[in-house]
């Protein structure tokens, strides 16, 4: 049998949804400052995990830096070219790039 009770039965699934509606709201509203901090900390995780990868990267080019360093074929050139020195008897000759009147840029 079906029964129509009028405006009393639209009026209670109105408002039923209505509580469903907003239930779900509360729902969001109650976890949405947890989703703001979990994307906080996953835009921190990526930076901090670039930042890590950098780090490790100028690392390993430290170490190939210091084991190039045992080398003393290295060391000596180095020691001829940034500091101009010279074995016993040798002639250190400069060259020095030359002078324009052009502005600087």
């Amino acid at each position: 049998m079906n029964v129509d009770l009028g405006i009393w039965d639209k009026l209670t699934r109105m408002v039923t949804f209505l509580l469903f509606v907003a239930g779900l709201l509360a729902v969001a509203i109650w976890y949405l400052p947890l989703i703001q901090a979990n994307e906080r900390v996953r835009r921190q995780n990526f930076r901090l995990a670039a930042q890590i990868q950098k780090e490790e990267e100028e690392s390993k080019q430290l170490r190939t830096s210091m084991e190039a360093f045992k080398d003393p074929k290295v060391i000596e050139r180095l020691t001829r070219e940034r500091l101009h020195y010279g074995k016993p008897g040798e002639v250190i000759i400069q060259f020095e790039s030359p002078k324009t009147n052009s502005p600087a840029r």
